[in-house]
């Protein structure tokens, strides 16, 4: 009996010494209060890292382009589409053939061989021999072809091209949302940057003129029930004040979010001259902002891509009830000096076909039929909320313009009303108590005007983000944050200055995308995405 070689046992013994080693490692390993607290001061550079730094007082634009390079949100969908693009790429080299080359060695311990008997007598007519060395070497390279395989790889391409394009969709939808929440954000904060200093002040005098009032009051030199009144009439608005002014406040700490600035950074937003922006008219015919919706909505676009998913889905599913035509073609080397010839080409055809699978046949047809039936009542559903979206986002804002038209003439009134206060000021308590009540029905009154106009630009953002406008360029990496702030500017000026002038659709005649409609100035950027008429689907709305 042949003895075991002594270097073959002791490597299968140092290969079981790592595989118990190996399994060792798969027991849990909790992470230690080194590694979380290695990982939270990671993270937290990371957050920050490569941002620009605030040179001075940031305008509206500023602040949207500083929260569209820099949000963290929109980072991570941009990520999510690099991601889909590589794994599309992926899926494209799967429609190529296998091409496998190997090597290696075959060693075994004695010689491998036999001997032949004959049928009848059974009489050994051979002596033992081999036709194989104990050592030889090996090589080949071959290519196989399937035709499944390259079927279902065709369709999974498509898939990922489509998933591409729906990650790149997302994409334009969280640039879309982070736009209007910075305009939401950027408003309301600059309202509580006016207000702020004048709110306390005022509330100082109000403490010192309620002290007055109760010594005039103990002293009797005004009546007690005017006394009382004017009390109440300060403390009920700086009350109002004081509540409307927290809610101001948040506004400040989530624009510093929504732009991704670190925690403390001083802010201070622009203040021009006249206070605002613009307010665009709103004169667009209803049809047609509905019809502008529909072929830009990113989430549409998305839930298009999204059936076409599905439906290749069904269709890898039938690529398995193909016939399978295989193809193998291969060139080898053996070294095995007992072979009569030791390199040689060998080529195969196999076909080969699974009847069972066909009885799956009727049941995918009718899964094809649901499922179709399925993705086109989702999206008549979700074309319906856009619908309503942009026809309350309409109205939302002419609401919104008679409101601050409202605000505008109490804020003229009541300005008038200090003016009077003032001239008629004298040195008795209850002219200077009415002068501070003229001055805080002034401020609420601005206070209230700002909200107004903050609701404005709010309305606005929505309706502009329901129409799906892209305000991106197209190389947002590569620009400064004025420069993209300039991009914006004018993509949003240009959209903004044409969007009342669109006719009413023709309902023979699909209306052609923004980016269409009518061709820009040299110096303006078109709209990043144009999707043909007709491309209508589903929604999430937001």
């Amino acid at each position: 009996m042949p003895r075991p070689q002594p270097h073959l046992s002791g490597a299968a013994a140092a290969f079981a010494l790592c595989v118990l080693a190996g399994c060792s490692s798969l027991q849990p390993q909790p992470a230690t209060s080194d590694q979380i607290r290695d990982r939270v001061v990671t993270d937290q550079l990371a957050m920050y890292d490569a941002q620009e730094p605030v040179k001075g007082p940031i305008t509206f634009y500023q602040a949207a382009a500083r929260a569209l390079k820099y949000n963290l949100d929109y980072r991570l969908k941009l990520m999510e589409s690099a991601l889909a693009a590589n794994l599309r790429d992926v899926s494209t080299n799967a429609l190529l053939p296998q091409l496998v080359a190997s090597a290696g060695y075959s060693y075994r311990s004695n010689d491998s061989g036999g001997t032949s008997i004959g049928i009848e007598d059974r009489q050994v007519s051979l002596r033992p021999s081999t036709s194989e060395q104990r050592y030889h070497e090996l090589v080949s390279l071959g290519m196989t072809w399937n035709l499944i395989d390259f079927g279902m790889a065709y369709y999974r391409t498509q898939q990922r091209s489509d998933q591409m394009l729906m990650a790149e969709e997302r994409r334009r939808k969280v640039a879309q949302n982070v736009l209007q929440d910075v305009r939401n954000a950027y408003w309301r904060a600059l309202s509580a940057q006016r207000l702020k200093p004048e709110v306390d002040q005022l509330i100082a005098r109000t403490q010192t003129a309620l002290r007055n009032a109760h010594e005039a009051q103990d002293k009797g030199l005004m009546p007690r029930q005017d006394v009382l009144a004017y009390q109440r009439a300060l403390l009920d608005a700086i009350s109002l004040l004081t509540v409307r002014r927290q809610d101001l406040e948040f506004a400040q700490a989530e624009l510093v979010a929504l732009m991704s600035l670190p925690p403390g950074t001083p802010l201070v937003l622009a203040d021009t001259n006249d206070g605002a922006l613009p307010l665009p008219p709103l004169s667009t015919p209803q049809p047609t902002l509905e019809l502008i919706a529909l072929q830009n909505r990113p989430e549409i676009m998305e839930e298009w891509y999204r059936k076409r998913v599905n439906e290749n889905d069904i269709r890898i599913a039938k690529a398995q009830l193909w016939p399978n035509i295989g193809i193998d073609m291969n060139v080898n080397y053996d070294s095995n000096t007992y072979l009569y010839n030791n390199y040689w080409a060998a080529v195969g055809v196999r076909v080969s076909l699974n009847l069972f699978r066909l009885l799956q046949l009727p049941a995918l047809n009718e899964q094809a039929a649901s499922q179709e039936q399925t993705d086109n009542l989702r999206r008549m559903a979700l074309s319906m909320a856009i619908l309503t979206q942009v026809r309350i986002g309409s109205l939302r804002y002419q609401l919104a313009l008679q409101e601050l038209s409202f605000a505008d003439d109490s804020l003229r009134v009541d300005h008038d009303l200090l003016d009077y206060a003032n001239a008629a000021r004298t040195s008795s308590i209850g002219s200077e108590l009415e002068v501070i009540r003229a001055e805080g029905r002034y401020l609420l009154s601005r206070y209230l005007r700002e909200a107004a106009y903050s609701d404005c630009q709010s309305a606005w953002g929505r309706l502009y983000n329901s129409l799906g406008y892209d305000v991106m360029p197209d190389a947002i990496a590569k620009d400064d944050v004025d420069t993209l702030a300039l991009e914006i500017r004018r993509t949003m000026t240009r959209q903004e200055e044409y969007l009342p002038r669109l006719p009413a659709p023709d309902s023979a005649a699909p209306l052609a995308p923004f980016g269409q409609m009518s061709p820009p100035a040299p110096s303006m950027k078109q709209p990043l995405v144009a999707h043909p008429a007709g491309a209508s689907d589903a929604v999430s709305v937001r």
